[in-house]
Parts: structure tokens; sequence; C-alpha cells
């Protein structure tokens, strides 16, 4: 008898993940590393400051951008890339297309009282782990608590 024959089926070509720039905003409080959040525009979920890529805008420049424009937020962002996640992003026509983001650690110098999307979005520090709680991306998760870490053997 000869061997069975495996069944393929074509496999769906995905898209390749849209890639966005963002920060993970934090400030040292007292004895403890803090996380700042906001909530997304429309599901109301807490994450971290993020845009799409600007033209002729480096990385760290457009999520320095970001962080100011969604969350008021000025300070010192990271020379390079800290790290990366996924999520999945819900277009305005409806369509749901999996993001990835490029975040760079950014310790906040200055909270604006006004900034552009004041009206649009909540803004709130927390310590590390509501933080890591209340983001839903497991990656995101594992990212602040990395930050955090690294933060801290570093004092």
């Amino acid at each position: 008898m000869a061997p069975a024959r495996a069944i393929t089926r074509p496999v769906r070509a995905r898209r390749p993940a849209r890639l966005q720039y963002g920060v993970i905003p934090y400030r040292r409080d007292k004895d403890r590393i803090e996380i700042m959040l906001i909530t997304s525009r429309s599901t109301r979920r807490w994450i971290v400051p993020k845009g799409w890529p600007l033209a002729r805008k480096p990385s760290r420049e457009v999520a320095q951008i970001e962080a100011l424009e969604e969350a008021g937020l000025e300070g010192t962002i990271g020379k390079r890339r800290f790290g990366f996640f996924h999520y999945h992003k819900r277009l305005k026509d409806g369509s749901i297309v999996l993001c990835r983001v490029d975040v760079f650690a950014f310790e906040v110098g200055r909270q604006l009282d006004h900034w552009l999307e004041r009206r649009e979005r909540k803004r709130r520090w927390f310590d590390a782990q509501s933080a890591i709680k209340l983001v839903r991306e497991a990656e995101l998760k594992a990212l602040i608590k990395a930050l955090v870490r690294s933060l801290e053997d570093g004092r």
C-alpha cells in the first residue's frame, strides 16, 4: 500500500501589517514608574499614542508628534525603537486591518493643558501593573513590562 498523500489547500496570501509609530509614555514618581495611557477615539479602550507614518518624517519624529497631538505630551524620546506590537484596527469604511506599531520609550517632561485631541480622548497615569492589566494587546503588555524592568534596572 502506498503512503497517503497529504491533502494541501491553497493558502490565501495575507496582507502585510500596516505600519504605525508610537510611544510608551512614562515618568518616574518617587519609587515607581508610571505609564500614561489614552483612550482610543472609537472603542474608548486604553492604548498608547500612535499614528500613521508622515511623508519625509523619521519614525521617531512621527511618534513624538503623536504623543503631542493625542496626549499633549512633550519629553525625551528614545534613540531607537524599543519594540513593536500588533493590533487590529477598524478603518472608517468598516474594514479591519492588522497594524504593526513600532514604539519608542518616551520620558514625559511636560503635560500640556490644551492639545489637539483633548476633546476626543482621556489620558491618565497608571502604575505599571494597572497599565499592563488595562491594555488588551498581549505584545503591548509585554513591552510595558520590559520597559519598566529596563528603567528599574537602569536606576
